[in-house]
């Protein structure tokens, strides 16, 4: 009595298995691809990338299954039928065509599969359909070939060579927003007393009337004359609305890289999506009424969830395309004046869109434009190189780590995390941005000088430290600066000085500091010139060595333990944490050996060290404002200097401070340029 054996259980059920996972993953899709905006939890980042790994191959591997297999049995002849939803799943949901930006490079492989998909479910509706389905079958079939067709131009239209070369050919952008919107002057305040949906709802419109300088900003294409940059008012907002209007440019940037956007809000791309609702409907209603008996029932509950969630899935898409903001552009710039009288002049469109934006908030999917919806991560990474190298054990899961060879791994993810944009780095670098704009920069917008060259004017003691490369720089002034601070803060506590000014400089000091050391170590290609890893990799292990060395010299360290921390102390050991005394005492270790004792392999530990020594012995106030300006300057020619390429990789993943900044930049640049050429 062996009972029935899995393998024959998989090979009765497994197309039905497969057919409800792929529409499982498209729900799961839909659901989740906007949390990509933002720097999302990882377990939902996983499960995001997962379904969308998992989504085209269950589908393929379905409609193989049902190609190969031989003609279904009586019990069976719904089989046949699912074949077009396959297709339709293939075409996936309109809010993700992209994971990564290196997906829209291949979209000939997926033009290629389109082809031997679209013959694979044309062979299965031809040799195993019920005569009882067969136009029903058929109008889903069309509505599978297009929606997958429209995938894959979709991807075509998003990779960085096609937006290049359309462009080129496309004449001087028009703004596309609505008049009334375009008449309220942004650069006053309290102009929306509060409201902050309309706020947004203004700021997006006007995002997209400058959103041509970010396009070409993104694959680097110039913009001789454009015949709308008269308007000054963008290079007189503040600092917060300025901030805002960017957040929505990254965003509408977002939609073209890694949406639909770019094919949807088209005559074609209205028309599918009309035609594909209509097709549900009337295949579900073919299905209704021609359906016989005899056929299996779970086959049966099985087609209705197929064309109810089909239903689901392209009334989504519909509201979700009409509702768009990408939508009004469209209806402004469409050459039918009766269609722009009656939806924008008679306020038509509006109010639907605030319908389909209210049901959204209310059921708090966050997908059409919601008043979180396009908001970036507003995060900036922190790494601190001097608390990594006095880290602990790793505990029992650094121990995992190392010996499933995930060591390195685990280091930059366990021992980075993210803080909130304090305010005043924003309006430091809103400024910073716009004086380099004015005074710094060349014709096409990159920097003229290095970085640190201004802020260490007179400061020529100093300019030996800042380095060849960028990453070397970024080393030996996060590691000298941090010392300094570190040594500076417990001057302070003994003096018993005191000051909030001077302590807001600190506080903004590190945050770069920090932030730019993360880029080191997590993203590199996010910073230009040679990344140096080689470099990072032998000075930690030089700072790793002295604390050891420490350790082991018998010095007194603070016990977690004997300080009645048991729970603190246990956590430690489990995760390898470790606490501010450590990081400073190393500090105190490095400042104290001279910069004497490290490998010749490396002077820049040394150089570090003494850069710590030179900004101690120079006035308090005066050097933090030297610093934290070395920094502002670091940053921003990390963001002027990196391609836009790598810039737009980022996007996806909640963007970086970087690429905030670069977008920004380019704005003011274009428009004080427009300015000099109308001149």
């Amino acid at each position: 009595m062996g009972g029935v054996r899995p393998i024959d259980l998989w090979n009765q059920w497994a197309i039905q298995i497969l057919v409800l996972l792929s529409f499982t993953l498209q729900v799961v899709l839909l659901l989740l691809a906007g949390i990509r905006r933002r720097k999302a939890p990882t377990v939902l980042r996983f499960l995001l990338w997962l379904a969308y790994q998992l989504a085209d191959s269950t589908a393929i591997y379905a409609l193989g299954h049902l190609s190969l297999s031989s003609t279904p049995s009586r019990d069976h002849q719904l089989v046949a039928f699912w074949a077009p939803f396959l297709l339709l799943h293939l075409g996936g949901p309109d809010n993700i065509t992209a994971y990564a930006l290196e997906d829209n490079k291949l979209w000939q492989r997926h033009l290629l599969t389109l082809v031997v998909q679209v013959l694979g479910a044309a062979y299965v509706l031809y040799k195993h359909t019920d005569a009882s389905v067969l136009l029903a079958a058929f109008l889903m079939f069309v509505a599978g070939v297009l929606k997958y067709g429209e995938r894959t131009w979709a991807l075509k239209s998003a990779n960085l060579g096609s937006i290049r070369s359309w462009l080129r050919k496309k004449p001087p952008a028009k703004h596309y927003v609505y008049p009334e919107y375009d008449k309220v002057d942004l650069s006053q305040s309290q102009v929306f007393k509060g409201d902050l949906h309309e706020e947004e709802e203004v700021l997006l419109r006007r995002a997209h009337s400058v959103f041509h300088v970010c396009l070409r900003a993104a694959v680097d294409s110039a913009l001789d004359t454009d015949p709308d940059s008269s308007d000054k008012r963008l290079l007189r907002y503040e600092w917060k609305t300025m901030w805002r209007l960017v957040e929505m440019e990254l965003s509408l940037l977002y939609d073209i890289l890694y949406t639909k956007a770019a094919v949807i809000h088209t005559w074609s791309g209205y028309t599918i999506r009309v035609f594909t609702l209509g097709a549900t409907v009337s295949s579900f209603l073919l299905f209704w009424f021609n359906l016989k008996p005899g056929h299996n029932s779970v086959d049966i509950a099985i087609t209705y969830t197929l064309l109810a969630g089909a239903f689901f899935l392209e009334l989504t898409s519909l509201l979700n395309a009409l509702g768009s903001s990408w939508t009004l552009a469209f209806l402004y710039y469409t050459r039918w004046s009766w269609l722009h009288h009656e939806a924008l002049c008679r306020g038509r469109w509006d109010r639907f869109r605030h319908k389909v934006v209210s049901l959204r908030r209310f059921l708090k999917l966050n997908i059409i434009a919601s008043h979180e919806s396009r908001r970036w991560s507003g995060t900036m990474g922190q790494y601190n190189m001097l608390g990594f190298c006095s880290r602990g054990t790793g505990g029992p899961i650094g121990w995992l780590m190392q010996v499933l060879g995930f060591e390195e791994w685990w280091n930059k993810k366990h021992y980075s995390w993210s803080i909130e944009i304090p305010e005043n780095v924003k309006q430091l670098m809103h400024n910073h941005v716009l004086h380099q704009i004015h005074e710094k920069v060349n014709t096409i917008g990159v920097l003229r000088k290095s970085w640190g060259d201004e802020a260490l004017a007179n400061h020529a003691d100093l300019q030996w430290y800042l380095g060849v490369e960028l990453s070397e720089g970024i080393l030996m002034w996060h590691i000298g600066t941090d010392i300094f601070l570190i040594r500076r803060r417990k001057q302070r506590m003994v003096d018993g000085h005191h000051s909030e000014e001077t302590d807001g400089i600190v506080r903004e000091i590190e945050a770069i500091s920090n932030y730019m050391m993360f880029l080191l170590v997590r993203h590199p290609y996010m910073l230009p010139g040679l990344a140096l890893n080689r470099l990072y990799q032998v000075t930690c292990d030089d700072m790793a060595k002295v604390w050891h060395a420490h350790k082991k010299s018998g010095s007194t360290l603070d016990s977690d333990i004997s300080d009645g921390h048991v729970k603190t102390g246990l956590l430690k050991r489990l995760f390898g944490l470790h606490g501010e005394a450590e990081r400073e005492k190393l500090a105190r270790v490095l400042y104290n050996n001279g910069g004497t004792t490290f490998s010749h392999k490396t002077p820049r530990l040394p150089f570090a060290i003494s850069l710590a020594y030179k900004l101690c012995q120079k006035e308090d106030e005066k050097i933090l404002k030297v610093v934290l300006q070395v920094w502002m300057e670091i940053l921003f020619y990390a963001a002027n200097r990196c391609s836009g390429e790598s810039h737009a990789k980022k996007i996806n993943s909640g963007s970086e401070l970087t690429t905030f900044l670069w977008l920004m930049a380019e704005n003011f640049h274009h428009y004080l340029r427009m300015q000099h050429v109308a001149i």
